[in-house]
């Protein structure tokens, strides 16, 4: 009997000195982290504070050891082709640009995840949920290809599916006497009052009406899509989408059709296509000659870009406020907002590490990680304030300065605050913007929402992806040209735009897409 219990002992001691043994040489795991440089007190991306906790604690928990691999957030896609060719991407990585996704799909550099994620992806399943877009689906699938049910990316969430908004100076409308204008007429008499009358006094050769980048696609998106047609078909909205550009959807022409009129008549910024850097079009609106304008619905609102801020500097009174005033031609004032799907999640298909690699999205899952590398330490990321928390920015050159929006990059499985309900989701939400009433972001949500609509979803495996980049240049430069034509131009540059980007492939994806989607 002795003998046995020593054996038994001996054994125990043995197994012990296996697993610890096995604890003491960690899976190693490589993991995608965008770099947005170090401007406005950011950190290096790869190497903070934020980093250092997530790297201890699953070690602590998995026993992985990550390693944080930059890519340029304004550079992603050269980087992330240069990665994958050289087959030396992370192990774990994301985009916003399902197209690119698609891309190495078809080149067969992503793994496909459907075997894995019962096992290994049960807290994301869970946190993901109901896909919105398509009744009864569970939102991890919402990427599996109908066919084969294989699965190349997991979609994010977007918690808040805001996109645009137009922005209007108040106090130009108050010194003009003049009503928020509810309607595209009573835009347009009001740019037109902007321009004449000068309610800024910033010089009649200097003033902007409306103010827009060299992004135009963006930056006029909510005064052209109304005029897309109102009753065109889901159907239709997918298969016209080609490359996520909207050019080939009836109606999209005779929108931008206004905007040429509207810049020949001198109510759009006249070298918009020479402002190329985002922070000049900033500083032009902070300056105070800008009217109106059209971007993220918050970004006057941002703490890391301080438009309001800045700009009461220079006019200790000034207001940007959103309207909804652009209708379509059933007197709606139609719009888009996001998807709930946000960015995808993919693992080369060459990685070593792929189980690692899932093991630790699915840690990324759970509230008591992702709360924290959204909300940080109370005191110094957020505070509490009637039971939520409301986000505070850490000192510039801090170690635990966020470098991004409620650390998004870092929060792969949402973008957003996530506390667990619809309703606490919307009042953090609102505190999340220092200085600024939590009615004035939640009216500016309301408005960017109203009437919105997400891109149409279709469950199809698309093949001709090759094209996306070329598409989206040549339909951007084809909107800048239309609407810097002469109104007399208008219908030859355009025909001879949109033909040339019917032939660079574009037809070729319609095609596709048409016989994908029955009718």
């Amino acid at each position: 009997m002795k003998k046995l219990l020593l054996a038994l002992v001996i054994l125990m001691v043995a197994m012990a000195f296996v697993t610890t043994g096995c604890k003491s040489e960690p899976e190693q795991l490589t993991v995608q982290i965008f770099d947005r440089g170090t401007d406005g007190g950011r950190s290096i991306a790869h190497d903070n504070a934020w980093m250092d906790w997530i790297k201890e604690k699953v070690k602590a928990d998995l026993n992985i050891d990550v390693t944080f691999v930059p890519v340029g957030r304004w550079s992603e896609g050269t980087d992330m082709v240069n990665l994958m060719a050289s087959m030396s991407a992370p192990d774990l990585c994301y985009t916003y640009n399902l197209g690119m996704v698609n891309s190495f799909r078809d080149q067969g550099g992503i793994l496909n995840l459907a075997p894995f994620v019962d096992r290994y992806l049960p807290d994301l399943k869970i946190l993901l949920g109901e896909d919105t877009a398509i009744a009864g689906k569970e939102f991890i699938y919402r990427d599996a290809d109908p066919q084969t049910g294989h699965i190349y990316s997991i979609p994010s969430y977007r918690v808040a599916l805001a996109q645009r908004n137009v922005f209007v100076r108040k106090d130009w409308l108050d010194a003009l006497g003049m009503a928020v204008p509810t309607n595209t007429q009573q835009f347009y008499e009001m740019l037109v009052a902007f321009r004449d009358r000068d309610p800024g006094n910033v010089g009649r050769n200097r003033v902007v009406p409306f103010g827009v980048n060299s992004d135009v696609r963006w930056g006029l998106a909510n005064l052209i899509q109304p005029s897309i047609d109102a009753n065109i078909s889901d159907r239709d909205r997918w298969v016209l989408n080609v490359a996520d550009r909207n050019i080939a959807m009836p109606g999209y022409k005779e929108g931008t059709r206004m905007m040429n009129q509207w810049y020949n008549e001198g109510l759009i910024y006249r070298d918009f296509p020479l402002m190329t850097v985002a922070d000049d079009f900033y500083n032009m609106i902070k300056s105070g000659v800008v009217g109106a304008f059209c971007q993220n619905w918050d970004l006057p609102y941002r703490t890391d870009y301080n438009i309001i801020g800045d700009l009461r500097r220079n006019v200790p009174n000034a207001d940007f406020i959103p309207v909804d005033a652009i209708t379509s031609a059933d007197g709606v004032t139609r719009k888009d907002m996001f998807d709930k799907a946000g960015l995808r999640i993919f693992i080369p298909s060459f990685s070593k590490n792929h189980i690692a690699a899932l093991r630790y999205l699915n840690w990324l899952a759970k509230p008591e990680n992702y709360q924290f590398i959204q909300i940080g330490h109370e005191g110094l990321n957020h505070v509490i304030e009637n039971g939520v928390p409301r986000l505070t920015a850490a000192p510039p050159g801090d170690p635990w300065f966020v470098n991004s929006a409620m650390n998004i990059d870092i929060t792969m499985p949402m973008n957003g605050i996530e506390l667990g309900s619809t309703e606490l989701n919307a009042r953090v939400l609102a505190l999340g913007y220092g200085g600024f009433d939590p009615n004035v972001i939640v009216n500016a949500y309301q408005t960017s929402i109203r009437n919105a609509r997400a891109a149409a979803v279709w469950q199809a495996t698309t093949t001709v992806n090759q094209y996306d980049q070329t598409l989206q240049t040549k339909a951007d430069d084809l909107i800048t040209q239309a609407i810097r034509a002469r109104p007399a131009d208008f219908d030859r540059v355009w025909d001879a735009g949109y033909a040339d980007w019917l032939n660079s492939g574009a037809q070729e994806v319609l095609n596709e897409r048409s016989s994908l989607y029955p009718r």
